[in-house]
């Protein structure tokens, strides 16, 4: 064979063998609470005044999410409250509390007047920690998608969606909305009014023709990582949710989000093993079954402090797909503290190891 004709066939068997890739045989690392844009300089005084603890756990912030995409961040967590009559996050009570411990007051968060109309908000803690860098729901869905858009091709983005409830931790907090079966129609509804179909991985597109969820991840697995470039994927943070999300959709039927689920269950294919360090045998064991997999990075503020890396290290080596930090290598810690892999944000899994993965373009 001719030399030109072989080395165009030897190509050409690396790039057939590197499209069978799947999507759940590489190993990204995400931003934990990606629109964290921190507490006010005034209101984080005032909490480290009163509570040293709590503000050195909220001491952390992000750019924006095109920003973190433009880093090579292919994961984002989006914490959204309720908000259906609009107004009920308008008025938080930080800057009052500062005021009267002398402080003065910061930057008016905002100017808009977004808070005031209906529609899912983006916050960490209602009332003490509630700046974001992209605010409603639906505007960071658009800058992601904007960025999506501008950027064809690249590695899909998981979006992890967390639902919040939190009880009021004092009478001057507000009462969230309860989450029902509703809010989650809502959910979807907000979504598929920025993301069409076409624009998203769902879990109908995964379940096919099996009779549940789980059964295609077991046996037929996840698509070709090819043939879902350009797309993004909608993860629901926290299990206790999935009873409302899969009532009347108990295989994720028509839905947008793949559920925080347990193996076992009719709608289990994305899994949370948030600490993937007690049982090391936990993760691979569900990453080789097919499962996809989020896991957190971090040891704590204090470790952070120290640079201590061991919990991040053995999450790493754990073959979870989806690393989840509040210090991607673009944005580390003080004190070195971050989480990269030896490519930056994105490689071949190292417990699945694909035939045929090769450095991935992000």
């Amino acid at each position: 064979m001719p030399r030109l004709v072989l080395a165009f066939s030897l190509a050409a068997l690396v790039s057939a063998s590197a499209q069978q890739v799947k999507l759940n045989e590489i190993q990204i690392v995400g931003t934990h609470n990606s629109y964290h844009a921190g507490i006010s300089p005034n209101e984080m005084a005032y909490l480290r005044k009163v509570n040293p603890q709590a503000a050195d756990a909220l001491d952390y912030r992000h750019p924006s999410l095109t920003t973190q995409l433009n880093d090579g961040v292919r994961q984002l967590e989006i914490d959204v409250y309720g908000d259906s009559k609009g107004g009920l996050f308008a008025h938080p009570a930080g800057p009052g509390l500062a005021a009267k411990a002398g402080f003065p007051a910061d930057p008016d968060f905002d100017p808009g007047h977004i808070m005031d109309k209906p529609g899912f908000k983006v916050l960490h803690v209602q009332d003490i920690d509630y700046r974001s860098n992209c605010q409603p729901f639906t505007a960071c869905l658009a800058e992601i998608r904007a960025w999506s858009k501008a950027n064809p091709g690249h590695l899909p983005i998981f979006i992890l969606v967390e639902n919040k409830d939190d009880r009021p931790r004092g009478d001057y907090m507000v009462t969230p909305e309860p989450l029902t079966a509703e809010t989650f129609d809502a959910l979807d509804a907000e979504v598929r009014s920025v993301f069409h179909s076409s624009e998203m991985v769902a879990p109908d597109d995964l379940r096919g023709n099996h009779k549940t969820l789980e059964e295609a991840v077991l046996s037929s697995g996840w698509p070709a990582l090819d043939s879902v470039r350009g797309k993004v994927v909608f993860l629901l943070d926290q299990r206790r949710v999935g009873p409302l999300y899969t009532k009347g959709h108990p295989t994720l039927e028509g839905r947008v989000f793949f559920t925080d689920a347990q193996p076992g269950t009719p709608d289990a294919a994305f899994i949370e093993a948030n600490d993937s360090v007690s049982d090391p045998n936990l993760v691979p064991g569900l990453i080789r079954k097919g499962y996809l997999v989020r896991t957190m990075t971090d040891p704590g503020p204090a470790g952070v402090g120290s640079n201590d890396t061991k919990r991040r290290d053995a999450s790493i080596a754990s073959g979870a797909q989806i690393l989840s930090t509040d210090y991607p290598i673009s944005e580390p810690a003080a004190s070195g503290y971050f989480v990269g892999v030896e490519n930056g944000t994105v490689r071949c899994n190292p417990v699945l190891k694909p035939v045929g993965c090769r450095e991935l373009r992000r």
